[in-house]
């Protein structure tokens, strides 16, 4: 662990997927550069954890965890049959990340989980997705077309961290199709959107154990929450 005067070093989890850069067209780990960015900017240091030869003592050199966002997950992991709006799913990553969120939580290291971030702290701890949400809230907004990002307005519960780090409203820019359903039973919805969508939640007994549903890294205006998981990065050093 670092010391509290140092910068927290932060791993993030990365995809596993087809990539180009100069002549080569290869498999590469990949995180868009706004994580890396979001943490420097709240004051820690970024480590990527691709989802290969998975080693959940790899946290013993971390003060705490970003789950990243990316494709759909797996519905094998939560005991489901595939949607046909459900695609490119990486079992890979889907056990990688469940094998970290575990070890995380084991530990009570710092954890923010981003998007398919929240999808999968929420499966990992037993709880069921959503795996087409427009069939549920009959809209597109949390995802108004490729590759653009919606904007979501969400109330939060009072008395919760996300209270604590937001106030009783937030705003974020969201990309999803998919949500959660079933909540784990030791997850505690903390904020939804207005057609009730679960835009947050938090682990019970943890000091900083918080998924959300939009994307954070894509405000570089406002780091509250990568500054809330620093300074709980440096609390628990």
């Amino acid at each position: 662990m670092a010391s509290n005067a140092s910068r927290p070093r932060i791993g993030i989890t990365t995809y596993l997927e087809p990539a180009t850069w100069g002549i080569w067209q290869r498999e590469a780990a990949l995180l868009p550069r706004v994580y890396l960015d979001a943490v420097v900017a709240a004051g820690g240091v970024p480590l990527l954890l691709p989802p290969v030869g998975t080693d959940p003592t790899i946290l013993e050199l971390l003060d705490g965890l970003v789950v990243s966002g990316g494709c759909d997950v797996d519905p094998g992991a939560y005991g489901a049959q595939s949607h046909p709006e459900t695609v490119d799913t990486r079992p890979g990553r889907d056990e990688h990340e469940r094998t970290l969120i575990s070890a995380a939580l084991d530990q009570d290291l710092p954890l923010l989980a981003v998007c398919r971030g929240l999808q999968m702290l929420n499966v990992t701890l037993g709880g069921t997705l959503h795996q087409h949400l427009p069939e549920v809230v009959a809209h597109d907004a949390h995802r108004p077309s490729p590759a653009v990002f919606g904007t979501t307005e969400v109330k939060v519960e009072p008395d919760t961290l996300a209270a604590r780090i937001f106030g009783d409203r937030a705003s974020g820019r969201c990309y999803h199709h998919q949500a959660l359903d079933v909540v784990a039973p030791s997850l505690r919805v903390t904020a939804r959107a207005g057609d009730g969508t679960v835009e947050a939640a938090e682990v019970d007994g943890h000091d900083f154990a918080i998924g959300v549903q939009w994307h954070p890294e894509e405000n570089a205006e406002d780091l509250r929450l990568f500054t809330a998981l620093i300074d709980a990065s440096r609390r628990a050093s």
